[in-house]
């Protein structure tokens, strides 16, 4: 179902062109390009090395799709990429038209017909406006071989520095628009319980910062993880964007060991330290950050490694 008062055609791509330009200006082209993985070298070079694992191979209708999920700016594309280093990987991104429309997955059947006709061992598919449907996703996508998820997180002050800037307010506007009962239709409401929209209804939306709302946003999402019991699911990884910053190998070889992959050290090497530096914490509502500090020493706990960063003053 899609909400009358989304922005669409024309006025949507104008609107995603304007950010991105907005975002690249800010934060560099270089890191734009990186991220969209737009450079045509780089891009020819995997096509080719897939290609050439297909021929040797047949696999055919028996792929694996793998659902990396999570929420928006967790460091999603990072592992993504490092995936696609792997010839036996094909990676559908969310700005593939052929798997979603306007950042959802298209409906099962096409998703399954995806499946079926790759010839690579895996698909990956980065739905994380439908993180909310992991179980279903898992549970009755019927494909004849079965699916594995990667749930990412990230530190809530990283996560929301990256999304302000990146998003702006997005974030405080989806959560005053499902505060005014207007949620029905949007992603950002999916798999939100009736305890959700009650804590959400304590707080002053109209007065809370873009930052806190970022904060709070996070905190909706990644509980996700514990309500859908996916931390009980032995087909779920959670990674952690912390971890894969700072001990890249150790991360990657948490996520081949999941897959049956075989390690190789390109699976990180673009992988840097830029993001993992301590940085002065965020202003955020306290109410706020004492859930988002209590839930990051659960996810810390679920994952067992370096994701499990204590909270800032801890």
């Amino acid at each position: 179902m899609t909400n009358p008062s989304e922005p669409t055609g024309a006025r949507r791509l104008l609107l995603r062109v304007r950010r991105h330009w907005d975002w690249g200006r800010r934060q560099g082209f270089g890191r734009l390009i990186e991220e969209d993985q737009l450079n045509p070298v780089t891009r020819a070079r995997l096509a080719l090395e897939k290609r050439r694992w297909r021929r040797a191979h047949h696999v055919a209708p028996y792929a694996t799709p793998v659902y990396l999920i999570g929420l928006q700016r967790s460091g999603t594309n990072m592992i993504a990429r490092g995936l696609e280093e792997a010839p036996e990987f094909e990676v559908r991104n969310e700005n593939d038209r052929d798997a979603f429309d306007r950042f959802r997955l298209r409906p099962d059947s096409e998703i399954r017909d995806l499946v079926a006709r790759s010839g690579q061992r895996y698909v990956l598919f980065k739905p994380l406006c439908d993180s909310h449907r992991a179980n279903e996703l898992l549970d009755t996508m019927e494909t004849p071989s079965p699916g594995r998820a990667i749930w990412a997180y990230r530190d809530v002050d990283g996560r929301v520095r990256s999304s302000v800037a990146k998003f702006g307010p997005s974030n405080l506007q989806a959560l005053q628009r499902i505060a005014a009962g207007e949620g029905d239709g949007m992603w950002q409401a999916g798999g939100l319980m009736a305890e959700n929209l009650e804590l959400l209804g304590r707080f002053d939306l109209a007065a809370m910062s873009p930052e806190s709302a970022a904060a709070l946003f996070w905190y909706l999402r990644n509980s996700l993880y514990f309500s859908l019991e996916l931390d009980r699911r032995d087909d779920v990884l959670l990674v952690s964007y912390e971890a894969m910053v700072s001990s890249p190998e150790a991360e990657m070889g948490r996520i081949c060991g999941f897959l049956s992959l075989d390690y190789r050290p390109q699976l990180h090497a673009h992988v840097d330290a830029r993001a993992a530096g301590v940085r002065t914490p965020l202003p955020i509502d306290p109410v706020v950050r004492r859930l988002c500090d209590e839930l990051s020493v659960r996810l810390g706990a679920a994952h067992g490694g370096l994701g499990g960063l204590a909270p800032p003053g801890a």
